[in-house]
């Protein structure tokens, strides 16, 4: 084939795609039987006699200034082809180079795995959906009115320094319950949702949370909770006593007890933490349950009438007559707890940290 380049006398769109039809059949006859791809190179994309060089010189110069663009196009797309074509093969020489036998199977891929706290979260989400609980999510960033006010945390009341938070700079100008923080619990998923659904609700809620904590073995100022939420007609103690005490058994075996204490808790009323014998000693005694016998792993209790009346005055701004969460109609009963505490107790993890370390050595060990 001769390299020679014929002057173009034609520069509308049917000429240049006659012309570059005629080269880019050229590439491709060449690549079908394409053995020396160096030698393929320097044909087409040579510096000093390439092809491609000439054409730029014949045509791209010779070109009326209105043409050069659609030339130019043309140009880069046949360079693009020839490109591809020194690709294609470069695999295949390769391995033959290297003596690969392709009917060999291919290396196998080892699959990653869940991290040990999004593993547990599912795990404990999970026991809740079999109960027919569904799951919903919120935002990481929230505002004061949603995070604490409507939880019956007032403004500067104490209740609020347990749940020391980092917000968002340069708020002071906003009204107080508009004001910006990152979230301390997941609880806001319940007021978010109980504003835009009526009753009956049950809900789990998993997610990121943050507070002013300094590290430790124990505490960490970013961790991971799953709250639940039920709400209906006639939701008693006793129920929310039979859910946790199932979600137990299924989490950490069905000799498990539980037994509850009474609490504070601004958004709940009465209120409860939740202890769970000891799963390392059956109860006997040891240092993890500080020889008592038992772990407290969670809080509890009944939603707060005030939480009702917050959410009833939001939904009343849509329609003036809602009375969906009447306390003397419905009740509910609410429940969080920390999942890094859980999948420490599961797996003997002794520092929290080693969750967030990204050690590989700690999280192979979950392979």
């Amino acid at each position: 084939m001769s390299d020679e380049i014929t002057a173009l006398q034609h520069f509308d769109d049917d000429s240049l795609d006659a012309a570059f039809a005629a080269l880019a059949e050229q590439v491709r006859l060449e690549t079908t039987s394409l053995s020396d791809p160096e030698a393929f190179r320097l044909h087409w994309l040579g510096r000093k006699q390439g092809r491609l060089k000439l054409i730029s010189e014949a045509w791209l110069k010779s070109a009326p200034p209105e043409a050069k663009k659609a030339l130019g196009i043309r140009f880069n797309q046949l360079k693009q082809q020839i490109e591809a074509a020194l690709e294609a093969p470069a695999t295949t020489i390769k391995s033959a180079v290297q003596g690969i036998d392709i009917t060999l199977p291919g290396t196998l891929r080892t699959p990653g795995i869940p991290h040990p706290l999004l593993k547990t979260m599912h795990e404990i989400v999970s026991v809740f959906h079999h109960l027919g609980y569904s799951t919903n999510l919120g935002p990481q960033v929230e505002s004061d009115f949603y995070n604490f006010e409507a939880l019956n945390f007032p403004p500067n009341h104490p209740a609020r320094d347990t749940q020391d938070t980092l917000v968002i700079a340069n708020q002071q100008s906003r009204p107080s319950r508009d004001r910006l923080l990152m979230r301390t619990h997941t609880s806001p998923v319940q007021i978010r949702t109980m504003i835009t659904q009526a009753p009956p609700i049950r809900i789990v809620i998993p997610g990121k949370v943050h507070r002013n904590d300094a590290a430790d073995a124990t505490h960490s100022p970013i961790f991971h909770q799953i709250e639940g939420l039920c709400v209906d007609t006639n939701i008693t103690f006793s129920d929310l006593k039979g859910t946790l005490d199932h979600a137990m058994k299924a989490l950490f075996g069905s000799d498990v007890k539980t037994r509850f204490f009474p609490s504070f808790f601004p958004f709940t009323e009465p209120s409860a933490d939740v202890q769970i014998s000891c799963i390392f000693c059956g109860g006997k005694g040891c240092r993890k349950c500080k020889h008592s016998g038992w772990i407290e792993l969670l809080g509890c209790g009944m939603v707060d009438p005030a939480v009702f009346a917050a959410v009833t005055a939001e939904r009343r701004k849509v329609n003036p007559s809602d009375d969906a969460y009447n306390p003397e109609k419905i009740t509910g009963f609410a429940f969080g707890m920390g999942v890094e505490r859980i999948a420490m107790m599961l797996h003997g993890v002794s520092d929290i940290g080693h969750f967030y370390s990204g050690d590989m050595r700690f999280l192979e060990q979950f392979a």
